[in-house]
This record gives structure tokens, C-alpha cells and sequence, in this order.
């Protein structure tokens, strides 16, 4: 579809065939014998329900079409969900495209609160709560398209760090969505439905959910805390400045690749027990940061500049070398990271030790370059390292977005 040119209904056989009804010889019908559901009123017809009382939280919309993908500098959302895929044996590319457009679509229309085709609970769609839905594409996804050499160089699998205890569980992936919206109902729903859809192409991976503090329960634009109770994200670039331009989007090259970023994905687990074992003092030592308003310890407020040299009454630096923040500090803007993460918690064990830490999402335009130097330095000398545990690791390459018509992929798949 271009230019003004009416569009014409989009029919989910259409979106799951491209022409073709196979996957490797399987059926790939993904909703075959679902009775009557929102789809027969037509792709754009609207769901009838009553939103009476609904605030702003749960009409607010956020874009969907542009040449990036929303989610990445999108104001984060309170709470998420990250699914990863396995695709199964035989998805080729010409699967991937049928896979790809239908989940596009998808995402198109629960973004802006429509339910999508073969939807059977349309009515929980109407409050989009600013979803966003977020595709990244595994090294796996490349060789299975036979596109290896579209893959940003850099989204490998990361080098083994002495701290790490991964999990197959928490780890690896082909395909990730990223759902992130103010309601948990909102990006169940979604889950729900990108899941399914997924079904005849690819399995379950791992999901993890992940919250933040409450839209409304802090101003706009804060630093989020973790569970150890830090801020999480301070030295971030803001959106819209040339800072963000040059450490989050990959600005040249192929159409594949600009507009495009990549994702770390991390999940690591706080050792909460030990962390409230620490005096005020020692936290705020290891992380280089006052707890309360998150100033660096040389300063007061903050966002104020830290001040490495600055030395104690005993000619000690005020902040320790061994500190998370000195470890993690990048000076030159191109080099920095975009840290987007979540909280999660689980259930306690039996002696009540508390299963709950970060899920560690971090986009940048090159891993190499930029999320590397920063892991190396921290896994060699970060005294935080004592209370945190990586447990799960996977990388993403963002592909760029879509506009109305086309589909997330279509530059890497066509």
C-alpha cells in the first residue's frame, strides 16, 4: 500500500500465507476453526464496550509505524513482559515472512486499542494503556532466514564473564517480543495473542515479567529504583538529544540495519539476604550513590557531576574505585548505553530467601563497542558483584520500523 491509495482488509489467511499454508509441511492455519469473533466485523471495525470512567492511564496510545520501532526511547511503561522464541525446525524465510507480517499486524492494532484478528476477547483490547510491542532478532533467526549476513556483527553471543551463572532457562532466543504498557492486563492480553499467533512458527522460550513503579505514583521522567533500592538509570542519555541519536540508533549502513538497534538482555538476581546484612554506609560505598536522593557521593543532588577525585579526611577517594558507578562510568556520549530495565520477584523459597532482581534490558548501536567495555570492567572489579548474580543472558538485534502497510522485518526478510 502507498501514497493515498485506500487500503484494503487485511484477512488473517492472507497474513499467514503470503500464498503458501505450509510450515515445513505443517499446517500453519493458527486459528483454524475458531468460530465468529471480532474479525468478522472487519479490521477496522471498533470493539463495542464501555470504557465509562477509563482515565487517561488506560486510553493513552502510544505510535506504532515510524521508521524505529516504539518501545525503545518510549517513556517506560510500569510493567512488561519479554517472550523469547525457539523457531521450530523447517521455519524458513518464507515462513519468517508469513510469521513476521501476521504478528506486525498483530501489534498494530493492539497498540492502538483495536483487537486484533481472531481475537475471541476483542473487549480486552480497548485500553492499549501506552503499549508498546518491541520485535528483536536472535542470531538464530539469521541462519534459519539464510540472511547470516544481515545480522549486526555484533549480536552474538556474549563472552563468558567469571561472574556470571547463567541458565538455559533464562537464556538464548531467536525471536523476542518486548511488551511494555501501564496496565498488567493490557500486556497479558497482548502476550496472549502474539503467543498464540506465534504457535504453528516457533515455541516458547522463556518469559520474564517485569515491573517499575506505577504510572502516577511518581512525577514524570524519574529515575526508576531497583529492589536493592537504588536509582537504576541516572547516567542514561535523554531522549531526543544528540546523546541518545549516537549511543541507542545504528545511523548507517544497509536499510536492515539503520534505524535499527540491539538489545542485551540480562536477568540478574539480587542477593537480598546479604545486601540487608550492610550497614547505610557500605551500600552506598559499593554503589557509589546515596541512597536516598542518588547524588554521587561527592555531591548532593542526583544528576550533579561526580567528582572522582575527591577525597575523604583520611585521603581516600570518596568514591571507591571498586564503586558500581565508577566501574560502569562512560564519558564519551557515543559510548554510553540506554538502560530500560524492569524489576522482577518471584516466589520465596521455603526459608522465605526472596527470588527477586533486575531484568537487565540495555540498547545500544553496537554490543562490541559500547555494552562490552562496560561489562568487562564491572565483572573485573565492581564490589556490587558480592549481592548480584546474572542468571540469564540473550542478545536481540532491533530491526527498524515499519509504516502502514509494510511489516516489522520486511528489510532483513525480503
Amino acid at each position: 500500500m502507498t501514497g493515498g491509495a485506500k487500503a484494503r482488509p487485511v484477512s488473517r489467511r492472507h497474513l499467514l500465507t503470503g500464498g503458501a499454508l505450509t510450515v515445513g509441511g505443517a499446517v500453519a492455519g493458527a486459528a483454524a476453526g475458531i468460530a465468529a469473533t471480532a474479525s468478522d466485523r472487519g479490521p477496522s471495525a471498533p470493539v463495542v464496550a464501555d470504557p465509562a470512567g477509563a482515565t487517561a492511564v488506560g486510553t493513552d496510545v502510544e505510535p506504532f509505524h515510524g521508521r524505529r520501532q516504539a518501545g525503545i526511547a518510549t517513556d517506560p511503561q510500569a510493567h512488561a513482559a519479554f517472550v523469547a522464541f525457539s523457531l521450530h525446525s523447517g521455519t524458513d524465510r518464507a515462513a519468517l515472512g508469513r510469521l513476521m507480517r501476521l504478528l506486525t499486524d498483530d501489534a498494530a492494532r493492539l497498540t492502538q486499542g483495536r483487537a486484533p484478528l481472531a481475537d475471541t476477547e476483542p473487549e480486552l483490547a480497548v485500553l492499549p494503556a501506552r503499549l508498546t510491542i518491541t520485535f528483536g532478532f536472535g542470531p538464530g533467526l539469521y541462519v534459519a532466514a539464510g540472511r547470516d549476513e544481515r545480522r549486526p556483527a555484533s549480536v552474538a553471543e556474549l563472552p563468558a564473564f567469571e561472574i556470571d551463572r547463567l541458565r538455559p532457562a533464562w537464556s538464548g532466543g531467536d525471536l523476542l517480543l518486548q511488551i511494555c504498557a501501564d496496565d498488567p492486563l493490557t500486556v497479558t492480553h497482548a502476550q496472549r495473542m502474539l503467543v498464540k499467533d506465534a504457535r504453528p512458527f516457533a515455541s516458547v522460550r522463556w518469559v520474564q515479567r517485569g515491573f517499575r513503579r506505577s504510572r502516577g505514583a511518581q512525577a514524570a521522567a524519574h529515575t526508576q529504583r531497583n529492589v536493592l533500592g537504588q536509582l537504576d538509570g541516572t547516567a542514561n542519555p535523554w531522549p531526543d538529544s544528540a546523546a541518545f541519536e549516537q549511543a541507542v540508533w545504528i545511523a548507517d549502513g544497509p536499510d536492515w540495519l539503520r534505524d535499527g538497534s540491539t538489545l542485551v538482555l540480562r536477568r540478574i538476581r539480587a542477593e537480598l539476604e546479604t545486601w540487608d546484612r550492610l550497614g547505610r554506609a557500605d551500600k552506598e560505598l559499593a554503589v557509589g550513590r546515596r541512597l536516598d536522593t542518588g547524588a554521587p557521593l561527592s555531591g548532593q543532588r542526583e544528576h550533579d557531576e561526580p567528582d572522582f577525585s575527591a577525597l575523604n579526611e583520611g585521603g581516600l577517594p570518596v568514591i571507591p574505585d571498586f564503586a558500581h558507578m565508577t566501574r560502569a562510568r562512560v564519558s564519551d556520549d557515543r559510548l554510553k548505553i540506554l538502560r530500560r530495565p524492569y524489576n522482577y520477584d518471584g516466589v520465596p523459597d521455603a526459608a522465605g530467601r526472596a527470588d527477586s532482581g533486575l531484568i537487565f534490558a540495555a540498547y545500544q548501536a553496537d554490543i562490541d563497542r559500547q555494552y562490552l567495555p562496560i561489562q568487562r570492567r564491572l565483572a573485573e572489579r565492581d564490589l556490587l558483584n558480592e549481592w548480584i548474580t546474572p542468571i540469564g543472558s540473550a542478545v536481540f538485534a532491533i530491526p527498524p520500523g515499519c509504516e502502514p502497510g509494510g511489516w516489522i522485518g520486511e528489510q532483513v526478510l525480503g
